[in-house]
């Protein structure tokens, strides 16, 4: 399937973009080549819907190293999705890989650091790009780095491995992560582990898994440990082959903490600064030096002093106004006027301005009402979720935390909304890359639904599903194995075995035998 690269490439020849068939993500079918097929008007603009939400979340990473995202359409015969974005003219990554003539180490450093400067605006969203290779990496002559695709392989849904009905493999590269193989939770971990692969590549000239077929790739990447690149290249240091080493870990939680402490462990093998650079004329003849970049430039997004892990305490309670700045005789208007105001922005998918609507009317209604008063809840419970819908992760999970402490204290900790708030909590950590923690939270809120709906009813299965993606990012896949298989026994008795949820565990179950996981 091609890219957005083909797209966007084909503009300086006033070209129409490439072709992509394509059907809504939330019932995505495939013909037997695995490409995505437009069933009907109604699905091909629930499509777009998406296709735009996720342009417009790309367009929030806002750095020199991704290009700029103006528009998204999908064209009246539902044929073709378009990005107008800005252009770039570079030389693909691609071109700088050669098995008999591998990299200077400061070079593959330099392209390494700039993509670890880019991932760090984009996982701050968080933005997880799903598809990083060398093909969607370009060099700028002057040696910058840009990154491009950020959310097409979200888009299409071509970070899925998929099985088509000729048993042939679509999704897998030498670049996926174990996770996205074997269809577990996807985080920002996730692209760690593909700069990893990319950057052994650099350095020695060859993937770091070559498997013979498909399967056997998957296999590798999923149990095999990488080569270590001194065994094949003794003169790359030590340290730079442990970052490697910790960035292909099979479990992200054993990876790097983020891009900026991957950034900050590159550092002592950029080049100096200085006028002139001991490698040029080292590096491959006729293309960039993406070393000439240094001189520090370009840091990365300063962390946030908060930890995403702050509990539900830490966040604290929205200042309050003078009593005053809403007469209480307004009061009802106001907040009657920013819900329907939100609304309004909602319908047209601008998520920021709606959540930011209900903030302006929270902050008073909490002075007069009080800071747990129901409408006062329900009005942030509303406004966290659209920062969700919005991919505002980050934002919404401490307010989600508070939210069910403040349910918890007014309902109960097994009342409906504390519970939604709760299960929300455990959405955000796991988008975040908080697996544990998710985890937990998700089995919390799991035994409350049994008890009360029982193993099958649509929340149940759906916890369920969440709870096997979480045990698969874990490498827990023993444990994930004794969960799917009567997961997927209980859709084929609740949906029947042709229901596109049932497929969906079916593939995973056949992806973790294929790959030696053992399941039958």
């Amino acid at each position: 399937m091609p890219s957005a690269t083909d797209a966007h490439r084909s503009t300086t020849n006033d070209q129409p973009p490439t072709s992509w068939r394509t059907r809504p993500p939330n019932r995505v079918l495939h013909d037997s080549r695995g490409l995505t097929v437009v069933a009907s008007p109604e699905q091909a603009e629930e499509f777009a819907k998406r296709f735009r939400r996720e342009a417009r979340v790309t367009a929030r990473i806002q750095h020199h190293g991704v290009p700029q995202v103006y528009d998204a359409v999908l064209d009246s015969s539902y044929d073709r999705v378009y990005l107008v974005m800005e252009y770039v003219r570079g030389t693909s990554l691609r071109a700088y890989i050669n098995p008999l003539r591998p990299l200077p180490v400061d070079w593959a450093v330099a392209v390494a650091a700039q993509i670890c400067t880019v991932l760090s605006h984009a996982h701050a969203i968080p933005v997880v790009h799903r598809d990083l290779k060398p093909d969607n990496v370009l060099v700028s002559d002057a040696g910058a780095v840009k990154v491009l695709d950020f959310g097409i392989a979200a888009i299409l849904r071509t970070d899925v491995t998929r099985l088509t009905v000729t048993g042939s493999v679509i999704g897998t590269h030498h670049y996926m992560p174990p996770e996205q193989i074997q269809g577990a939770q996807i985080t920002p971990q996730s692209d760690l582990y593909a700069l990893g692969c990319v950057l052994h590549e650099l350095l020695i000239g060859k993937t770091v898994f070559d498997g013979g077929n498909e399967f056997e790739l998957m296999q590798q990447h999923v149990y095999k440990a990488p080569m270590p690149l001194r065994k094949v290249r003794p003169e790359v240091p030590e340290a730079l082959e442990q970052l490697v080493l910790a960035l292909t870990a099979k479990v992200p939680e054993q990876r790097p903490r983020d891009a900026y402490d991957v950034y900050e462990r590159l550092l002592p093998f950029l080049p100096e600064p200085g006028p002139l650079h001991p490698t040029v004329g080292l590096g491959p003849v006729g293309v960039p030096d993406p070393t000439l970049l240094y001189r520090r430039p370009n840091p990365p997004r300063p962390r946030r002093k908060t930890s995403p892990e702050a509990g539900p305490h830490d966040r604290p309670i929205p200042p309050q106004p003078p009593a005053d700045a809403v007469p209480a005789t307004d009061l009802r208007g106001a907040i009657n006027g920013a819900v329907s105001h939100s609304n309004d922005l909602l319908a047209d998918e601008r998520y920021a301005q709606a959540a930011e609507a209900l903030q302006q009317v929270i902050e008073p209604a909490a002075a007069a009402l009080g800071v747990e008063n129901s409408r006062v809840l329900a009005l942030r419970q509303r406004r966290a979720a659209i920062l969700v819908i919005g991919g505002d992760f980050r934002q919404a999970l401490p307010e989600f935390d508070a939210l069910y402490s403040a349910f918890a204290r007014t309902g109960g900790p097994t009342g409906d909304d504390a519970l939604a708030c709760l299960r929300q909590a455990a959405h955000c950590r796991a988008e975040l890359g908080q697996a544990t923690a998710a985890l937990r939270q998700f089995r919390q809120v799991l035994t409350h639904v049994r008890a009360s709906e029982g193993d099958v009813s649509s929340d149940a299965l759906e916890l369920r599903r969440n709870i096997c993606r979480l045990l698969l990012s874990e490498g827990n896949v023993e444990q994930a194995l004794a969960e799917l298989v009567p997961l997927h026994e209980d859709l084929c008795l609740v949906y029947g075995p042709d229901h596109e949820e049932t497929q969906e565990i079916a593939d995973v179950l056949t992806r973790l035998r294929l790959a030696g996981g053992g399941a039958s």
